[in-house]
Formats: C-alpha cells, structure tokens, sequence
C-alpha cells in the first residue's frame, strides 16, 4: 500500500545519516528517497542530519526541524558522539527519551536506529549502550532497529578507513537494514 502523497520522513542524525565522508547523493537517506520513489511511495525524504551531532545537540536542533518539516515519520539516530566520548549512559537517555516525547507529541512516527560502541569502552559500558536503545523502543513503544551498522561493521570492504563511517559501497547495505523496520510506519 502506498503511502500518502506529500508526506514527509525527517532522517535526524549524526555523520552516520548525514553521509560523512561522501557526497550527499551517495549516502542512505538520498538512496531511501531513490528507493521510495521507485516502489511508488509518495513521501519526501528530508536529511537533517549533522556530522559530529550529540544528542543534547539534537535537542537544540529539534524542534525547530519538526517545524519546518511536519514529518509523519522520523528516523532518530542519534547517540553515537556521546557514547564514543564516554558520556554517561543516563544523560544520554534521558536526552533520546526526551526526543522521542517531542517527535511523538507532533503525531510523528519514530523509527529509532540503534547503535552500538567499539569494546575498547569495555564491556559494562558497551553493553549498557547496546541495551539503552531496546530500552527506549520498549519505554515509548516505537519501532527499532537493534544494529544500524550490523551488514557493514567490522568489515572493512564497507567501512572507511576510520573504521567508523560506513563507505559508498556500505550505504545500499545501511538502507536494506532500516528498510524492513521501516515499511510498517509507511503502510500505517
């Protein structure tokens, strides 16, 4: 069933959604709207992601977006910049929860991308923050994807040298993961 004309799915990231290390047309969300389009979805796809973007970041930027946009849908991937400084867990949540509150208030959907860290942060901390977003989908009841990065982490054909940024030939393998999670916040 496709979805209704003119509306809109607002992808609010960080470098992961805003296509770091790439040109903008090369990164997921340019191929969801490519996707979309060619399977006969009506929506807009509108990539207000940032590279380097926290997640208190996103909470001075975030209203502002829902205003602008009106989205029906928002893909919230958001986290990994506090987490690979270490921030606590709980400031990190707490500031995701209180998106989600916002996103849900304007009567948008929310597609939450988990993440996970590097385990060089050791294992109680990369544990909780796996944790922390299943966390969260269960709390607001919104849609999840456990990994983001689960078709392309640790292997370097799909991985810029950083080891943290997907490449080119990893944003086709970024899409076909959201996807799935995705649809059923189209059909609704």
């Amino acid at each position: 069933m496709a979805a209704t004309q003119n509306s809109t799915i607002l992808v609010f990231g960080d470098s992961l959604s805003a296509g770091y290390g790439m040109r903008a047309d090369q990164g997921w969300a340019t191929l969801l709207q490519q996707r979309l389009s060619s399977q006969g979805y009506g929506q807009r796809v509108v990539n207000a992601s940032v590279s380097g973007e926290t997640t208190i970041g996103g909470m001075n930027r975030l209203v502002r977006a829902l205003d602008l946009q009106k989205p029906d849908v928002v893909i919230l991937e958001l986290g990994a910049n506090d987490g690979l400084r270490g921030l606590p867990l709980a400031t990190v949540a707490d500031n995701l929860s209180a998106m989600i509150q916002i996103i849900k208030q304007r009567k948008a959907r929310v597609l939450l991308l988990g993440l996970q860290l590097p385990p060089n942060y050791g294992p109680q901390y990369t544990r909780g923050f796996r944790d922390m977003f299943t966390d969260l989908a269960k709390r607001h009841d919104i849609a999840l994807v456990p990994f983001m990065l689960d078709k392309v982490a640790l292997n370097e054909r799909y991985m810029q040298a950083d080891g943290l940024h997907p490449n080119v030939q990893g944003q086709p393998l970024l899409l076909d993961t959201i996807w799935p999670y995705l649809m059923p916040l189209l059909q609704r």
